[in-house]
């Protein structure tokens, strides 16, 4: 069971990258919406498998391969209870969220969405959960629509959406918590509202599902998809849940060995759920490391981890809130473990140019939301992105940087 009480900075120690020097002053890591840092029990298990255990998996019988399959198959029935699916054959391994919202967008899309239909988006989405669907418009005809967000805190304008869902809505494809604005938006909520609709969902839970529970039961939405790099896992391992029902109906996305029942020289069948959807040889060393990363966040509490990112994220705002000129995105309060800003008559890629010379670590530029950016009226924001590691004194810290960026720009 969890500490009701975490020691953050015994957890910080499990981070052997946090413990170095970057142009000659401590790192400050913030540029964890971009990717998380990796705890050394997640490194000792990739390299336990390479050193120990590697094999294919689920095409050999000798005992590398059954333990291989075992660790592979152990992290898809984790990653189902991580999230409370109904079943581990509802999980789906793919590279991350962008190729999770590709499947559904090629996979289901091409079968269920016609030109008469609707796609139905929000403003502050991600290009990985805009651009899919815009190719699945430009193949079938369908439209694309999109909830607002409110000119002040940049939350969506949820009145608005009973004139936006209307029948023609095949999907509607959500942002849990946004990546730019750090808003975290009632997904069950809208999941609802959906479903009383007939429409389909997805949530996009790249930003949240390292950082907060999550129950897809719960939720209600039909898809989920989620990146294990920014939640402690290695890179290019994520999952899409899907709703054991809906993977049914759904056509394969590539196709290979290992999704096959069947093969002849002109037709072939389909493995069952979710075999159908994972063509070829997979990552195998990503979902042992994934399987371990979520044991690590669960052994801490991922109630406990949101309370700490909203916290020091509040108190980032506050602190950038005291510094004149200076221009902040998204809510005042109640807002994930992120902060965009700018500072007036500075380019935020001057900004994060001149932090990372004093060691601190940020993220500029549009965060993969053009759209958003355009909808906000600015180029570009800088990003301050928290995880469980980083602290208040590294916030004092930023801010010390960022009086030295005006002072350098004669602000």
């Amino acid at each position: 069971m969890a500490s009701s009480t975490p020691d953050w900075s015994a957890f910080r120690r499990d981070f052997p990258i946090l413990n170095q020097q970057v142009h000659g002053h401590p790192l400050v890591y913030f540029d964890n919406a971009a990717t998380s840092q990796k705890p050394r029990q997640v490194i000792d298990a990739l390299v336990k498998y390479y050193e120990h255990d590697n094999a294919n998996v689920h095409r050999g019988i000798h005992e590398l391969s059954n333990r291989a399959t075992n660790a592979y198959e152990g992290a898809r029935k984790r990653a189902a209870q991580f999230i409370n699916a109904a079943s581990a054959d509802e999980i789906v391994f793919t590279r991350g969220t962008t190729e999770a919202i590709n499947l559904v967008a090629t996979a289901w899309g091409n079968k269920f969405v016609k030109e008469s239909d609707v796609i139905l988006l929000t403003e502050m989405e991600h290009h990985s959960n805009i651009v899919p669907w815009q190719l699945l418009a430009e193949r079938t005809g369908a439209k694309l629509r999109y909830l607002p967000i409110t000119e002040d805190e940049h939350l969506l304008d949820l009145p608005k959406l009973d004139e936006l869902l209307t029948p023609e809505v095949k999907i509607f494809s959500m942002v849990h918590i946004s990546n730019a604005l750090g808003v975290v938006n009632p997904v069950a909520e809208l999941c609802a509202r959906a479903r009383k609709n007939g429409t389909v969902t997805l949530v996009d839970a790249a930003q949240s599902a390292g950082h907060c529970p999550l129950d897809v039961q719960e939720i209600g939405c039909d898809f989920l998809a989620v990146s294990g790099h920014k939640m402690c896992a290695p890179t290019g391992i994520g999952f899409l849940h899907g709703r054991a029902e809906i993977l049914d109906q759904t056509p394969p996305y590539h196709g290979g060995g290992e999704m096959i029942a069947t093969v002849d020289y002109f037709k072939s069948t389909w493995n069952k759920i979710p075999h159908k959807f994972e063509a070829g040889t997979p990552d195998i060393s990503g979902p042992i490391g994934l399987h371990v990363a979520m044991d690590y966040l669960d052994a801490i509490g991922r109630d406990k981890l949101f309370q700490h990112d909203q916290e020091l994220s509040q108190y980032a705002y506050d602190r950038l809130a005291e510094v004149s000129g200076t221009r902040l995105f998204g809510p005042k309060a109640g807002r994930a473990g992120l902060v965009s800003f700018l500072l007036d008559d500075v380019h935020a890629h001057d900004v994060v140019t001149i932090a990372d010379r004093f060691g601190v670590a940020l993220r500029g530029g549009h965060h993969c939301t053009q759209p958003l950016m355009k909808k906000l009226g600015v180029p570009s924001t800088a990003r301050a992105s928290f995880y469980f590691y980083n602290t208040t004194d590294e916030v004092d810290r930023l801010i010390e940087v960022v009086h030295e960026i005006k002072k350098f720009f004669g602000n």
